[in-house]
């Protein structure tokens, strides 16, 4: 069998398409393979796909390929220009590329898998190619993946923002709480962002009149964003959230405090951690701690009385038990406290709606986790559009068409 022969089976390709010639340069550590189609071959339209149309004329392209071994491989082809009686004069498609690209597509599924683990700069540095090529077969992939997603079975959906840059630079994400996966991702934390939701649910087949749950922090621009595009969407306020604001009270006491009282220096990450938390010498500074009648141990027991009340399993009872932890908190004398309680207060429904949907933004924080992770290694994103695309390649379980 000729090289010939045997690369036109390791292309698959099929008549009238055959390998015309074959240099290799050991010295340039490139492999070049031209590919011809047989004279007086016929094509379909491109756009219309009326087959037996002849050849206009040719224009020679190129496409990098997978590596042969250690060398860079490029096909090089005479791509046919059809003539249609109804169309006109359209480029034909060639088997191993999608329209426009500059690489085949078997270096597309190749850059896609390894994207999903590396960063774009690693790639390209271990390709030989510039970023600005990676992005745009990675942009293309991911948009044709979100294009065939289906939400009309979404029905509980968590939302944060993370963010993109230094300099007020966010985005926010929507996971699909049930299947843990990140569904859309837009610039900006402000209302708008729910309607840019709303939107992108709305042309995969989702209703928001089906959207049951939502899941975010107290961001007014959130929740008036929900309460005007998801009317039969209940809110439920993250408690993570809620417990980051009462820790955030409790450091607020202790910085007062520790002004006149020298034996709090250096004690913050022992107030903010649960008892079960703390490690043993944390346990140790702690332990003289309690018998001093410290306004900081006041908020502490607070914050840890709060704790209890997601444990709750019925409504009725976690209502009972937050309005007497309410009373205590505003009775406090302890003014980060009794604010803390009072933006609880103001915000009762979402928070006691946690006893019965029992969602929160764990499965967010996680993400979250992901996508900063995702966001160092690369050591930051020129665009916001490139960082979307890592958080859907990353986060988004996507379901990609690749060729094998």
């Amino acid at each position: 069998m000729s090289q010939e022969a045997l690369f036109k089976i390791a292309l698959n390709l099929e008549d009238p398409w055959y390998i015309k010639a074959i240099d290799f340069s050991a010295e340039g550590k490139q492999l070049d393979i031209h590919v011809d189609f047989e004279p007086g071959s016929k094509f379909p339209c491109a756009k219309c796909g009326n087959p037996g149309c002849s050849v206009h004329d040719t224009i020679e392209r190129t496409w990098r390929h997978l590596n042969f071994f250690q060398f860079k491989t490029y096909i090089h082809c005479r791509v046919p220009r059809t003539i249609c009686e109804d169309c006109g004069v359209k480029q034909s498609k060639v088997p191993w590329a999608r329209k426009g690209s500059g690489f085949t597509l078997l270096m597309d599924s190749l850059i896609v898998l390894m994207a999903q683990h590396m960063t774009v700069t690693a790639i390209a540095e271990m390709i030989d190619e510039h970023d600005t090529r990676i992005w745009r077969v990675l942009q293309h992939y991911v948009a044709e993946a979100r294009s065939n997603e289906d939400f009309s079975m979404v029905k509980s959906i968590g939302v944060d923002e993370t963010s993109r840059a230094k300099g007020h630079k966010y985005v926010s994400i929507f996971i699909d709480l049930d299947e843990s996966r990140v569904i859309h991702a837009c610039e900006g934390k402000d209302a708008s962002t729910i309607e840019s939701f709303k939107d992108d649910l709305e042309q995969h087949n989702g209703l928001s009149e089906n959207i049951e749950n939502f899941c975010c922090d107290m961001s007014p621009a959130f929740i008036s964003g929900i309460e005007n595009s998801f009317p039969n969407a209940a809110i439920t306020f993250d408690k993570f959230h809620v417990m980051k604001l009462m820790n955030e009270a409790v450091d607020k006491v202790r910085r007062e405090e520790q002004s006149h009282n020298a034996l709090l220096k250096r004690t913050r990450y022992i107030w903010l951690k649960n008892p079960e938390n703390l490690t043993a010498n944390q346990n140790k500074m702690l332990t003289p701690l309690k018998s001093i009648r410290l306004k900081t141990m006041r908020a502490y027991n607070i914050k840890l009385a709060l704790r209890d009340f997601w444990s709750y399993e019925y409504r009725k009872s976690a209502e009972d038990y937050l309005k007497r932890w309410y009373y205590w908190a505003t009775h406090s004398r302890l003014d980060p406290v009794i604010e803390c309680a009072k933006m609880i207060k103001n915000h009762w429904n979402g928070v006691t709606n946690y006893i019965k949907t029992k969602i929160d933004n764990g499965i967010l924080e996680g993400t979250n986790s992901l996508i900063q992770a995702a966001k160092d290694s690369a050591r930051g994103f020129r665009s916001t559009k490139n960082f979307i695309t890592t958080i859907y390649l990353r986060t988004g379980k996507l379901k990609f068409n690749l060729p094998t």
